[in-house]
């Protein structure tokens, strides 16, 4: 800055002057650019952005660096950020880094004690049947995403959907989350795609040398059994395990066994229960036989993650209750191997009395997980940006098949994955994951509405299974997914004690002695069931249904 010679006096006349002047111009210009009103616990606009465009999406107002941590619940997700190159791309052209992270054991659990410290990840992706879902949004720990949008990024409200928005809607209003995989009743007519993964699986070989037995009734499962029992307890090399059930009691044996059987969800506009049916009782006692008679182990009630992917990988069971979209990756390494025909297709397993077709669960509104945005998060509005991109086209293209040119092209207007890539589907999947970071590696937002136009044509080794699911699908069902009460309630809390004391129920089932201790044992559950609210339980049930059948009318 010059110095000018001048008298001392006239200076700091001078100084007075201009410091009263910067002052005002200042204070003038402060009270211009700063809100009227915020919300009190939302993070102010940042300075020097435009206001944003409902037609234009915000994330390119400010592609600055800025580290989001997102917990993923799921401790099997082992992928990272910032290595592959589709991670590395979104970083570079919305200017967000992320941080994930993932449970050491159980998600509900870990974001249980995550609430009680009061730190929180930025981002939380949870299954949506979750306890702590519900608890983060009673709790007021996580942001109402349409009030986020609404201040930083309407443009959320063109791609979020309005019927997911509305079907997650609380009763204060406000949706605190964004699912992904989420499907609508109407979409799955019009398109065909139902999301139906669950099926009844055997090892093609085994199955077929065996004379396809039949094992939809008790007795044709029992014969097989004993068939592999005395013929088959080796098999080209590999012990064989008679039966698995994915996610042990409280899914495979239960929700998805009842699927496979056909168990009504609700009668003359009553919601059932479903564990009381007599086809569902009828095929307990069936594997309790099985147990007696030395065809089952207990196997398939204990091991851990780690046994199932070493026997799955190694065709090592015979019969699985298991949904297809978890053999995608081992069902075209096992044909590839030394036994072509040892990887796994879908059957018919056990049915009701009446020889119902399955009626399986399809995709649902409620989708697989939901993501929300915790208050934690000291930077909401690059965070619902984010949101915004992931959950659009362009998003949903950028992660799913990375970047163009170097792993998809165009192709006829349309994008398509290249040929190196759509080979390494089947050949290395770790490496398609890891080094590309593509399809379905950050699967978080994923919108299969959307993606599933750029996904190649499957292998035939994963189609039967997609299709003899699909055909099986209940496409209305999806209705009834979630109708459990969660959170800290007193319902809650009661279903909570019947869900967990069923868990130590059903493996005294299948190894009780005989026929009488199994009808003792299922009594003595039920008159603890009752005692624990199971009515309170079937109240909330249905008061959840009717909600259900009135938004779907909406």
């Amino acid at each position: 800055m010059k110095h000018f010679r001048m008298k001392q006096g006239i200076a700091i006349i001078l100084a007075v002057i201009l410091m009263v002047s910067m002052a005002a111009c200042t204070k003038s210009e402060t009270k211009e650019n700063t809100p009227t009103a915020t919300p009190a616990d939302s993070t102010p606009q940042p300075a020097g952005e435009s206001t944003p465009n409902p037609d234009e999406p915000a994330w390119k107002l400010d592609t600055s660096p800025v580290e989001l941590s997102w917990f993923v619940g799921a401790s099997w997700y082992a992928h990272a950020w910032g290595e592959s190159l589709t991670s590395k791309y979104v970083t570079e052209k919305t200017g967000v880094n992320v941080k994930l992270e993932v449970p050491s054991g159980e998600a509900n659990e870990h974001i249980t004690l995550m609430m009680t410290s009061g730190k929180l990840p930025d981002l939380i992706t949870m299954g949506s049947w979750e306890n702590a879902v519900k608890k983060l949004w009673e709790g007021d720990h996580v942001y109402a995403l349409n009030e986020l949008a609404e201040q930083y990024d309407p443009y959320f409200f063109k791609v979020a959907g309005d019927g997911t928005l509305k079907w997650y809607r609380q009763e204060n209003g406000n949706t605190y989350g964004v699912p992904n995989d989420s499907y609508s009743p109407n979409l799955m007519h019009e398109t065909g795609m139902t999301a139906a993964n669950q099926t009844f699986l055997v090892r093609k070989d085994l199955y077929e040398e065996m004379g396809s037995p039949d094992l939809s009734t008790p007795e044709g499962f029992l014969n097989a059994l004993q068939l592999l029992k005395d013929k088959y307890p080796k098999y080209k090399g590999q012990s064989i395990s008679p039966f698995f059930a994915q996610g042990n009691v409280p899914y495979g044996m239960t929700e998805y066994l009842q699927n496979l059987l056909a168990v009504p969800h609700e009668q003359e506009g009553k919601v059932y229960d479903r564990i009381n049916d007599p086809d569902y009782i009828t095929w307990l006692k069936t594997f309790r036989t099985a147990y007696e008679r030395g065809l089952l182990n207990v196997d398939f009630l204990v091991d851990s993650d780690t046994q199932v992917e070493e026997k799955t990988n190694n065709a090592r069971y015979f019969m699985m209750v298991r949904e297809w979209n978890g053999m995608t990756a081992v069902n075209p390494m096992l044909a590839a191997s030394a036994n072509p025909d040892s990887y796994y297709i879908a059957v018919d397993g056990p049915q009701n009395s009446k020889g119902d077709n399955a009626k399986l669960f399809p995709g649902n509104m409620d989708g697989w997980m939901v993501t929300m945005i915790s208050k934690s998060n000291k930077n909401p509005e690059r965070a619902i940006r984010f949101l915004t991109y992931l959950t659009s086209e362009e998003g949903q293209r950028d992660l799913f098949l990375g970047k163009e040119g170097e792993t998809w092209e165009l192709v006829n207007d349309k994008p398509q994955l290249k040929a190196d890539m759509v080979e390494l589907i089947t050949t290395d999947i770790e490496k398609l994951e890891k080094q590309y970071g593509i399809m379905d590696t950050y699967w978080m937002m994923r919108n299969p509405v959307i993606i599933n136009q750029w996904r190649p044509e499957k292998a035939p080794v994963i189609k039967q299974m997609e299709e003899f699911a699909n055909k099986q699908a209940d496409i209305d069902s999806g209705i009834y997914k979630g109708l459990d009460p969660l959170g800290d309630s007193d319902v809650a809390v009661a279903w909570s004690r019947i869900s967990q004391n069923w868990e130590e129920v059903m493996p005294e089932l299948i190894t009780a002695k005989d026929e009488a201790a199994f009808d003792k044992i299922f009594e003595s559950f039920l008159a603890r069931r009752a005692s624990y609210g199971f009515d309170k339980v079937m109240e909330y049930r249905q008061a959840e249904l009717d909600v259900r059948k009135a938004k779907m009318a909406e």
